[in-house]
């Protein structure tokens, strides 16, 4: 059997998306700038998927524009604020857990003169809302916080922050703008951009059963980005280069499924993540969650397994059929363990132990107990092979599975192991 549980790294594209695809590789070829019919029809395709786009985050469809995935929207938020304001104050507010795409953008901007403040989180991943608020400055311009980590699932609480930064604006602040990496949590969780409070979303489609190498950003009404690319007046003037209707069109129909099915799907893929929890921690010692057990995403279980080695454990299940993940696909070729767990105080054994699963609407109970079969004779014969391990006296699994919460309810802080914010 083969069994893929690796759906935050990458979904399936589904056969829906792919027929909507097909014609526009070949009979519908025509450029959307071309004024002759091609083009026209083309373009008729490129503002029905913007709309489809829209509908899926509560935006209007004038607000949305199509980039190559969620890193160029990341860059494009980010560096574009950067430049649009950089003359009135040069201090960025993240996190310590964002995805590389954010950290590297931010880490870029900091050779060229901007401080960036880097938020900790608590031991399940969740941002300190009273941290943010002393994180403030005078010339801060921006903040830039994921809507649900890539690695754990943990929901940050985007609405309080927004009513943290429309109370500095009403104190007499200047305007702070506000950024969320979506990319994990869109198509899975109900999002609505006004309700969240943000200035600009970054979304991707291969997360949603979408094709590769096409993302949007959100950018509302009324915000003004620098450019970060020179070109042609496409995307009104904001994204430069030929669109890629054949996967935009693509993405416009995942966003559509993505909507039409959101309530039933979240609910029977959040039923077999607590399937798969439970099972595992009813037959294997020594089980931990990182992350929220409550704010966090209905597909996405992130478990550290007590003596043993990650990397190990992916690998023999890879053997047996079975893909998972040690953490984000997009820092898998980096030897330094997760900074995401890291930041959440993790020990360096909980760290290498860990396995993220991640599951969609196309994984089957019968997928999740040959997997939850395979886990267990392959931890208990690698618990035997380390020898540097005390694997005699391991702690019964215990964690609870509660069912995800909404996409910007309230934040659960748990103290604990947190540092004070980093900056450089």
């Amino acid at each position: 059997m083969r069994v893929y549980l690796d759906n935050s790294a990458t979904t399936s594209t589904a056969p829906e998306v792919v027929a909507a695809m097909l014609p526009y590789f070949s009979d519908e070829m025509g450029n959307a700038q071309s004024v002759h019919s091609f083009g026209q029809r083309a373009k008729a395709a490129l503002e029905t998927a913007r709309r489809q786009v829209a509908a899926l985050i509560g935006a209007a469809h004038t607000e949305v524009v199509f980039v190559s995935g969620g890193t160029e929207a990341d860059n494009f938020a980010i560096r574009g604020i950067a430049e649009a304001c950089g003359n009135r104050g040069r201090h960025i507010i993240t996190t310590s857990i964002e995805h590389p795409a954010v950290l590297a953008t931010v880490e870029a901007l900091e050779g060229q003169g901007f401080s960036v403040t880097y938020l900790p989180v608590s031991r399940d991943g969740l941002l300190e809302i009273a941290e943010f608020r002393q994180a403030i400055r005078d010339d801060t311009i921006l903040v830039s916080v994921m809507h649900a980590n890539n690695e754990t699932g943990t929901i940050q609480p985007l609405h309080e922050i927004s009513l943290v930064l429309a109370e500095t604006h009403r104190s007499g602040h200047q305007r702070i703008y506000f950024h969320t990496d979506a990319v994990q949590s869109v198509g899975k969780l109900p999002v609505d951009v006004d309700r969240m409070g943000v200035d600009l979303l970054s979304i991707s489609a291969h997360k949603i059963h979408g094709p590769k190498g096409v993302g949007a950003l959100y950018i509302k009404k009324g915000v003004r980005l620098g450019k970060i690319l020179f070109g042609g007046h496409h995307e009104r003037d904001r994204r430069p280069g030929t669109e890629n209707i054949p996967a935009i069109v693509g993405f416009g129909k995942a966003c559509e499924q993505a909507r039409a099915g959101l309530e039933e799907q979240t609910s029977a893929i959040c039923g077999l993540r607590d399937y798969l929890e439970g099972q595992v921690t009813d037959r294997i010692n020594g089980v931990s969650l990182n992350g929220d057990p409550r704010q966090r995403l209905p597909n996405v279980s992130n478990l550290s397994f007590a003596g043993v080695d990650g990397e190990s454990l992916l690998i023999a299940l890879d053997l047996k059929g079975v893909a998972v993940s040690t953490g984000s696909a997009c820092s898998s070729g980096s030897l330094e363990p997760s900074h995401v767990l890291t930041a959440m105080g993790l020990s360096r054994e909980q760290v290498r132990g860990s396995l993220r699963f991640s599951f969609s609407r196309y994984t089957t109970r019968e997928e999740v107990d040959y997997t939850v079969a395979s886990l267990v004779e392959i931890v208990a014969r690698l618990r035997e092979m380390s020898p540097d391990e005390d694997v005699t006296n391991l702690p019964t699994s215990a964690f609870s599975s509660v069912k995800t919460s909404s996409a910007d309810g309230p934040g659960v802080v748990i103290p604990g192991a947190t540092t004070n914010a980093r900056e450089r």
